[in-house]
């Protein structure tokens, strides 16, 4: 017996939804707005939007592991602190914004503002899931880009400045990108752009806006010289940052299908197939000319793998992933050079890694996307992409990627000029520290907590009571003024070096 003929199929919703007339699906309390959804399609949405969520204290683990001691914390707190700026922008307008049901070619209306009429009707992205479902599973992916681009004000940007910065940024920068995008009334979603779970709208976006702010803010301090020339502080946190990211990514692209479904369970496969062919290039490529197997370099291609394959997760079949993953992991590496060529601080290589991995996850989508892998939902359908003979995809991804890019790297620069002109007038406005605050570091600047417990480091060291005029007091006291002692703190790479300074000093 067929269980779709029958009535007896278990992915059918009780009841066709009807109530086309309430914003809001029914009133919950004549009628129960349950019967309209899978309860199997809720509990995985709820769960992806759970791991979304957790891929971003991955992004300050990753950035800080990446970045020099004294600004570690700072990069983790711009990271939790996106997330709570977003969350409420999304709220605020930002989800109506993007997704109102009334939306043009560019941006949504505000019928949405405040969520109103945000509850139990069928959402834009699907009719399998409910508006309030949809509604806080895309704004993780809100909160992600932000906390993605943030990380180009590593080791100089001031905070106050950030924080308007990726309210106002999300608002004119990422909502109407995720509209053209995702909203069936855009114009790349009108056009055939095809972007799963967010090519242009998270990595293209976040990356120019990155290689932008690092523009505006200007090189750090020693830039290329010695004085710049240190590794990550900590490697540490980089593989966490980068397993919480992995791991949260299935949420990022398996959700992406808004059912549990085999369409789902291909994205998940295609995701995690590529962060692994991703991490095992960039490793290969790193140690044909360091004959040393990286970490650092492991974890940087499982997140290029990861990124590439972002917008072709739910298109491409299984051994695409293979393709893309060894595009991205050589493709990002290499990407890493162009901040030399484009003359900028990129510190974290934002650029590099999102907004051209991103590029050529668009890109590659338009060759590999299968019009069989989008129907395992059991209703999408697309003309697929050079696999069905579809060439004018490649230009449908092309003007998507180059759009979102441009839209938002110029924007970017238009927002903080602004921001920067204000704090000509308005010093708490202005986005980049003074030289003394970058020597000092971010953390102890902007937060006045470190990452690190440098009072307990330096009772462990045992530092005489007069070193070079400094008192073993004040710096237990000040921790601060241990950035000020030390002879170059930017080369400093772990608490065991700063023991042997400590040793070297007494014993002279």
């Amino acid at each position: 017996m067929d269980p779709v003929t029958s009535g007896m199929d278990p992915t059918t919703p009780l009841e066709a939804f009807a109530n086309t007339t309430d914003v809001n699906g029914g009133d919950s309390k004549l009628y129960n707005l349950n019967v309209f959804y899978n309860p199997g399609d809720i509990a995985w949405m709820i769960t992806s939007t759970a791991l979304v969520l957790l891929m971003i204290p991955g992004v300050g683990f990753f950035y800080s592991g990446l970045a020099r001691r004294k600004s570690a914390l700072s990069l983790l707190w711009l990271s939790v602190m996106a997330t709570a700026v977003v969350s409420f922008q999304w709220f605020f307008w930002g989800y109506s914004l993007t997704f109102s049901h009334k939306a043009g070619k560019f941006i949504g209306a505000l019928d949405n503002f405040g969520l109103k009429g945000v509850l139990g009707a069928p959402s834009v992205g699907s009719p399998r899931i409910p508006d309030l479902l949809f509604c806080v599973y895309q704004g993780m992916f809100a909160a992600i880009t932000a906390a993605l681009a943030v990380g180009a004000v590593a080791e100089r940007g001031r905070m106050l400045p950030c924080i308007i910065y990726i309210f106002v940024w999300s608002t004119i920068i990422y909502d109407p990108i995720a509209c053209w995008t995702w909203n069936a009334s855009g114009w790349v979603f009108k056009l055939g752009g095809l972007d799963f779970a967010g090519g242009t709208p998270v990595h293209i976006a976040s990356g120019c806006a990155a290689l932008a702010y690092s523009y505006m803010l200007g090189k750090r301090r020693g830039h290329g010289t010695q004085e710049l020339n240190y590794r990550p502080h900590n490697v540490t946190h980089i593989v966490i940052g980068t397993v919480f990211l992995w791991v949260g990514w299935f949420g990022f692209n398996a959700g992406s299908a808004l059912a549990a479904n085999l369409r789902a369970i291909m994205a998940a496969v295609v995701t995690n197939l590529a962060a692994c062919v991703g991490g095992i290039t960039w490793c290969l490529v790193d140690y044909r000319l360091e004959r040393k197997w990286s970490t650092v370099g492991f974890c940087s291609g499982v997140i290029a793998g990861l990124v590439a394959i972002t917008p072709g997760s739910g298109f491409v079949p299984a051994w695409a992933a293979v393709i893309y993953g060894v595009c991205g992991g050589i493709g990002c590496n290499y990407a890493t050079k162009l901040k030399y060529f484009l003359r900028c601080d990129d510190a974290l290589d934002i650029f590099a890694v999102h907004a051209v991995g991103g590029f050529m996850g668009n890109i590659l989508t338009a060759f590999f996307a299968a019009d069989y892998i989008a129907h395992l939902d059991g209703y999408t359908i697309i003309p697929g992409g050079w696999l069905n003979h579809h060439w004018i995809q490649l230009g449908h991804q092309l003007a998507d990627s180059f759009a979102g890019g441009l839209y938002s790297f110029f924007g970017t620069c238009l927002i903080l000029g602004c921001l920067d002109g204000i704090g000509k007038f308005i010093p708490a406005f202005k986005l980049r520290a003074t030289e003394e605050e970058e020597i000092l570091g971010i953390d102890d600047v902007e937060i006045g907590e470190f990452a690190y417990d440098y009072v307990e480091l330096t009772r462990d060291v045992k530092i005489p009571d007069d070193v070079d005029g400094l008192s073993t007091h004040s710096i237990e006291n000040h921790p601060s003024h241990l950035a000020h002692h030390e002879k170059n703190q930017d080369s400093v790479d772990s608490s065991n070096q700063l023991a042997e300074w400590a040793h070297d000093h007494h014993r002279a």
